[in-house]
């Protein structure tokens, strides 16, 4: 099977497995940090309800057979260990390819067991692509066979099908992305702003035109490169990685920009990674390897043909699975862009008048904004959850959202509940619960220069109204015992027409 190896990708492999490794390790402190708060047995969205209502063939998780808390953490410890592990490069070097695979086998099915029971909470599509991609890893080998042509060039489809579906979903969706404006608003609305967002949304326009063409270049143009003979392949993955670069600095994408970045590593030619290390690899292929690595080929392609209709879809869908494993899938962001900021600000009191003149107190949250004068904050690669979904929340001019999770997140903090307070980055009560919580929406904006030097603040905000009137205990429903009912006078909601740019 000599055709199956391909000893120049040494060093692409190299990148593939460590670049993988981090990221898996990234996913797994994820889970540590924020799990119990937000779908342990205690969270917002308890797994158990989930798995009383969800059959194994829907969603294959390894929790369908038992699950507690101590359980889901237990195996996300383990999985921190493998992830370092791989990242150390053990599977890679140290092992016999057998080992290598089921290594990188048991990291793929404890992950995909999270991300099967995560709801919403994982409904991003860097989930899926991290399962994809990691399960195309059991198949890359250890040290003592030759990497395996056929497996890295999958890495490479799946690269395609990021960057041109991403392409694909901008062009058939928001008219700004045509032309040519959408960027003189996203560094300002989108999910998580980072500490040089505010410099990126002060370009002049022609600047973010600019930026606009590139992405479209890149996203349209570039993928189709990546399966010609290098050095083209090897410039269109530089392009990529470039760009990928850019959108870290310019923004808070959890680990979305690093790992199609480790995907891209995929299509650079060797003699370009010369000065890496490398794990000592043997030259030839056992045929049983490669009848694995062909296997694997043949079943990607297979499944592949629900994805690529759908790029060829005006109907195009973003970031969906096709399967339950979640082997083959579409995917893209961004297809429209918010004109307009909007945020919701929780706020407590423990004064027995929940009026006007109470002493509110807002709770401050890991990464969204809140204080005006606060910083935007560098939080990716890692991924805060919580906050991204505040900002679907504010945003979203219906109740699908909110109408379980969030209901029950002001409820915990009505009992000082310290898991799910654990979720914010600072509670203004010190572990005392409040009597009274209420939700008020504010639409921002970035200071001007001007603004900006004379006040220090990094936004300017005008409030919208209540979103959630002050609220006791009582009036809130308790996770996994009964939910929100749509009309409850409390809440106030947001209009389409808050939306509008």
């Amino acid at each position: 099977m000599e055709w199956f190896a391909a000893p120049e990708l040494e060093q692409a492999r190299w990148l593939l497995q460590r670049g993988l490794a981090l990221v898996y390790l990234l996913a797994f402190v994820n889970i540590v940090d924020q799990w119990r708060g937000l779908l342990g047995e205690r969270g917002l969205l308890p797994v158990p309800a989930f798995l009383g209502r969800v059959p194994f063939g829907q969603s294959p998780s390894l929790f369908h057979w038992r699950y507690s808390d101590r359980l889901a953490l237990g195996l996300a410890w383990i999985g921190i260990a493998l992830a370092a592990g791989a990242l150390a490069g053990i599977p890679a070097a140290g092992l016999p390819t057998w080992a290598s695979m089921l290594w990188w086998a048991v990291l793929w099915a404890m992950y995909l067991s999270y991300v099967n029971v995560g709801q919403v909470w994982y409904a991003f599509g860097w989930e899926s692509l991290l399962l994809e991609a990691g399960f195309l890893a059991i198949f890359l080998g250890g040290a003592d066979v030759a990497p395996p042509l056929l497996v890295l060039w999958l890495f490479r489809w799946l690269l395609f099908r990021v960057e041109f579906g991403a392409g694909l979903i901008k062009m058939r969706g928001d008219p700004c992305w045509r032309d040519l404006t959408c960027l003189q608003y996203h560094h300002e609305s989108q999910p998580l702003p980072g500490p040089l967002s505010w410099w990126f949304h002060r370009l002049p326009p022609s600047l973010h035109r600019t930026e606009t063409l590139a992405n479209h270049v890149v996203q349209l143009g570039m993928p189709f490169l990546l399966f010609l003979p290098q050095p083209v392949a090897g410039v269109a993955a530089t392009a990529m990685i470039v760009t990928q670069g850019w959108l870290m600095l310019s923004g808070n994408f959890a680990w979305l920009n690093l790992l199609t970045i480790v995907l891209a590593t995929s299509a650079l030619p060797g003699d370009w990674l010369g000065w890496l290390p490398t794990d000592a690899s043997a030259v030839t292929t056992p045929g049983i390897f490669a009848a694995a690595g062909i296997g694997v080929t043949v079943l990607v392609a297979i499944l592949s043909v629900n994805p690529t209709r759908n790029l060829r879809s005006p109907r195009q869908r973003m970031n969906a699975s096709f399967d339950p494993l979640r082997l083959v899938n579409t995917y893209g962001a961004f297809g429209s862009v918010t004109r307009t900021r909007f945020e919701v600000e929780v706020e407590g009191t423990r004064d027995a008048d929940p009026g006007p003149d109470a002493d509110w107190r807002a709770y401050r949250f890991r990464a969204k904004p809140g204080d005006p004068a606060r910083r935007p904050r560098q939080i990716a690669p890692y991924h805060v959850r919580l906050d991204w979904l505040m900002w679907f929340l504010a945003m979203s001019p219906g109740v699908g959202h909110r109408d379980r999770w969030f209901p029950v997140l002001l409820g915990r903090l009505l009992t000082g509940d310290p898991v799910v307070r654990g979720l914010l980055g600072h509670d203004p009560f010190e572990g005392a619960p409040p009597r009274w919580v209420r939700v008020r929406r504010y639409r921002y904006r970035y200071t001007t220069g001007d603004e900006r030097h004379g006040t220090g603040h990094w936004w300017v905000r005008d409030l919208v109204g209540e979103f959630v009137h002050p609220t006791e205990a009582d009036d809130l429903p308790d996770a996994g015992r009964r939910s929100v009912r749509r009309d409850q006078d409390w809440f106030d909601g947001i209009e389409p027409d808050d939306l509008a740019g």
